[in-house]
């Protein structure tokens, strides 16, 4: 049985049948995605605030602080937060060893203390590893957000020490760009605050930095910003505690979002209402109030809504920054770059020229040179094209501009294998040996070379992908698909076809029409 010939018929199959609907465009089946610069998109760079991240941490800091305090009935005091640090007095020095030992079992903390009054901040080596985390959070986050979005393949990745860059194949309009840039931008940093309910109504009264004197802050309401709320700064939990935020409907048939908190959140939540019937408690997202209800009893079980007036598109957006969670740090826009689909259209004109051009020029070659062993070899050839863009395709795969310069270059390291195989076969014949022991010996005599040749740009392939951006990744997924197919067809599936031809050759001696070449047969 011709085992060779079985698997190569079989990887042409499945090669042709996961191509077509790439190739034909078809809606059905497995498709190759196109990078930005072959369909058009969006390109950004980004900045990352990396100091909010301090401050937003020092927030945190505040929230653990006073969650801790009230549930262990430590009294504390003038609970204040400033940029960096959080300061308040311990009102019982009994306490003191029960509150700092607390303190020690966070980590990079500077904490300074006296006469019973605390200064809590960050070390500068916590501040520098809250940034850098900052930064990747933000990577992370912007790409769970987009995968969310429905974009195919988006590239989101870190460029030099706060900047990230973004690419969106696929963004046309002036709508979606702005969805998406409102979608990446979004901090979706959830609070729920405690309304200052001694104060409230001297808000329009007060200034920002006069509330603070009370440890408060003023903000304004989301449907009317001349309706502002004051609200407790240490906010009673955040978002670091959601677990879960989906889009719902109302009695009314508005959308809301309906968020789900983590056992801790849904603790600090339910003994938080418990104690402040009759109150209200804002839930505030993006440091903007979107209700303020009024707390009628406890609430358990861990769950809330989120009402502003959302369309359903807003609603289905703020869930998923919700669900991918907040950015720690805001980001900015540095760099903005629109590619049309006009220039990806020519791109891909320009770049089939080369493939279509390489391929004819090399498949003529191989005719004229070999004869009919380099029409096996352009047979091999066409079926490692096929797979290419099959395997690509099974995956999702993006193709880019590198990437089809990846698939030319892989037309002539696809031959370059049967190139070796043709010369070991036509040296062994010139010395005079059989067809058939010519053939299986030139294969044998070659794979050293092929494997050495093809593991060593494997490796590169693998190195380029592995530190590489978007571009340079797809040149190596393509040249590394590419390397294996060949592997593939150009030895096992031209083996397979000498095999079954051999009876052929050997009766017709013509090693002229065979391998280009005169000498005469044993």
């Amino acid at each position: 049985m011709n085992f060779r010939l079985i698997i190569f018929m079989v990887a042409i199959i499945f090669g042709v049948g996961l191509s077509l609907p790439s190739l034909l465009q078809t809606d059905k089946g497995p498709k190759i995605n196109l990078g930005l610069d072959l369909q058009g998109g969006l390109h950004m760079l980004l900045g990352v605030k990396t100091e909010e991240a301090v401050k937003s941490k020092i927030k945190s800091l505040a929230s653990t602080i006073k969650f801790y305090t009230d549930d262990e009935e430590i009294i504390i005091d003038d609970l204040k937060i400033s940029d960096d640090a959080v300061s308040f007095t311990l009102l019982d020095k009994d306490e003191k060893p029960a509150l700092e030992k607390m303190l020690h079992d966070i980590k990079g903390l500077s904490v300074d203390e006296n006469n019973l009054h605390y200064t809590v901040s960050l070390t500068p080596k916590e501040k520098e590893a809250v940034k850098k985390f900052a930064i990747q959070q933000a990577v992370d986050t912007i790409r769970n957000r987009l995968d969310q979005f429905g974009l195919a393949e988006p590239t989101v990745a870190k460029q030099g020490k706060e900047k990230i860059l973004v690419e969106l194949p696929g963004i046309k309009t002036p709508e979606e760009e702005k969805r998406a840039r409102e979608l990446i931008a979004k901090a979706a940093h959830l609070q729920l605050m405690a309304v200052d309910e001694k104060r409230a109504d001297q808000v329009y009264k007060l200034s920002p930095d006069e509330a603070s004197e009370y440890g408060d802050v003023i903000l304004h309401d989301v449907k009317n910003k001349q309706q502002k709320y004051l609200l407790k700064a240490v906010p009673v939990l955040d978002g670091s505690m959601l677990t879960d935020a989906r889009v719902a409907f109302d009695k009314s048939n508005q959308p809301v979002i309906n968020f789900t908190l983590n056992s801790e959140g849904a603790k600090i939540f339910g003994n938080f209402s418990g104690e402040n019937v009759g109150k209200r408690m804002a839930v505030v997202l993006d440091n903007v109030v979107y209700s303020a209800p009024v707390i009628r009893e406890r609430i358990g079980g861990g769950s809330g809504q989120i009402s502003g007036g959302f369309s359903v598109q807003e609603a289905h957006d703020v869930a998923i920054a919700l669900r991918s969670g907040a950015l720690l740090a805001p980001v900015v826009l540095l760099e903005k770059r629109s590619v049309g689909p006009s220039l990806g259209a020519d791109s891909i004109k320009a770049s089939m020229i080369a493939l279509i051009s390489g391929f004819v020029l090399v498949f003529l070659f191989m005719i004229v040179y070999y004869g009919y062993s380099g029409l096996i070899s352009d047979i091999a050839l066409v079926a490692n094209l096929f797979l290419i863009i099959a395997v690509m395709a099974l995956f999702g795969a993006t193709l880019t501009l590198p990437g089809m310069a990846g698939i030319v270059l892989t037309v002539g390291m696809a031959v370059d294998a049967n190139v070796i195989i043709n010369e070991r076969i036509r040296e062994l014949m010139r010395e005079g040996t059989n067809i058939k022991t010519a053939i299986e010996k030139g294969y044998d005599n070659a794979m050293s070379a092929i494997l050495d040749a093809n593991i060593t740009t494997l490796i590169a392939a693998v190195v380029l992908y592995a530190y590489g951006t978007g571009p340079i990744k797809g040149f190596a997924v393509t040249m590394a698909i590419g390397i294996l197919a060949s592997m593939l067809t150009a030895i096992l599936g031209t083996h397979g076809v000498y095999q079954y031809l051999m009876p052929r050759i050997q009766q017709s001696k013509n090693l002229k029409a065979w391998f280009g070449i005169d000498k005469g047969v044993k």
